[in-house]
């Protein structure tokens, strides 16, 4: 048999790509005129097409179209969230009575992902973040969070990254510091993992809730994250922390204001005029804080780092 020539195969190349192109160009289009529903007959035609018998012969492929579109779920649903969330902050008459944003398909989705490619890191780390993270950030639920990296670990056991991320869901998220520290010990048995998942174990367990140790665990995030996205979620969470702290220290100024003058500090301009703070205080994301009308100093809603965790316990929690 002849061998193909070297312009029938480029020529052949060239239809393949332009085919690719098309599928993209028409999956936008599709995206930009109709919205992804949520609803239970989504859900099912999603799960039998990927688990079941008619999916593509690619699965890795497939499994990277599921989590294309489970990114673009969760940057649909964040943005329709924050949306909403700000609006029931000071509602407009038409949009108070809406209900809250729903992730009801996040968890289906990366669920089809990982079962497509069960060695789909990226999907397992990222997907637990997204499902961890409150609302109107994500969905709130670690508790899917934690099955799905699970998930993970009965694929590779050998993951110690997906324990440290299971510690960290039940540190921030679910405040459980016995089932943090536990995690972070497990992962710190596995060959291969750092030297400082034992330190984990052994603060989280010694001090859970306090804010030192919410900063050393999320700086070791940080510090060890392998891409940006998780590295800027560690920032976040530390730029969080600092806010807190700031929002402390002005307190105090402004509550010994009031106990002086008898009456209440609802803008800065007088502090700045008396020389007790140099300027407006801007949080470490670069948006000024807020005073409210019962003199509370407060992380304004505009901010990036809004909301703040709600710390547990005591003052020093985080």
């Amino acid at each position: 048999m002849r061998r193909p020539s070297r312009a029938s195969v480029f020529s052949g190349l060239a239809v393949v790509a332009g085919l690719f192109a098309l599928a993209v160009w028409l999956q936008t289009l599709r995206d930009g005129r109709y919205a992804l529903e949520t609803s239970d007959e989504e859900t099912l035609y999603l799960s039998q097409r990927a688990t079941g018998r008619v999916i593509f012969t690619q699965r890795p492929l497939a499994s990277d179209l599921y989590w294309i579109r489970a990114i673009q779920y969760y940057g649909s649903r964040t943005k329709d969230a924050k949306e909403r969330f700000d609006d029931a902050l000071d509602p407009p008459p038409a949009l108070a009575e809406k209900a809250p944003v729903t992730f009801d398909l996040l968890y289906p989705l990366l669920d089809i992902t990982t079962t497509l490619d069960p060695r789909f890191n990226i999907a397992y780390r990222f997907g637990a973040i997204f499902l961890s993270e409150t609302y109107p950030h994500g969905p709130g639920r670690p508790d899917q969070a934690v099955a799905l990296l699970e998930k993970g670990l009965a694929v590779m056991p050998d993951k110690w990254q997906y324990w440290q991320d299971i510690g960290f869901v039940y540190y921030w998220n679910v405040h459980d510091y016995a089932k943090a520290a536990d995690a972070f010990k497990r992962g710190a048995a596995i060959t291969g993992a750092p030297w400082w998942m034992q330190s984990l174990a052994a603060s989280t367990l010694a001090r859970g809730g306090d804010r030192s140790a919410s900063r050393l665990l999320w700086q070791q995030m940080y510090d060890s994250a392998n891409n940006d996205y998780a590295r800027n979620a560690a920032r976040t969470k530390l730029q969080q922390l600092d806010a807190i702290e700031i929002i402390e220290r002005l307190q105090q100024v402004v509550d010994e204001i009031v106990r002086r003058t008898g009456g209440q500090v609802t803008d800065w301009r007088p502090l700045i005029r008396a020389g007790t703070i140099r300027g407006i205080p801007l949080d470490p994301a670069g948006v000024p804080y807020e005073l409210s009308s019962s003199s509370r100093v407060q992380l304004s809603s505009h901010s990036p780092l809004f909301p703040l965790p709600i710390e547990p316990g005591s003052r020093s929690g985080a």
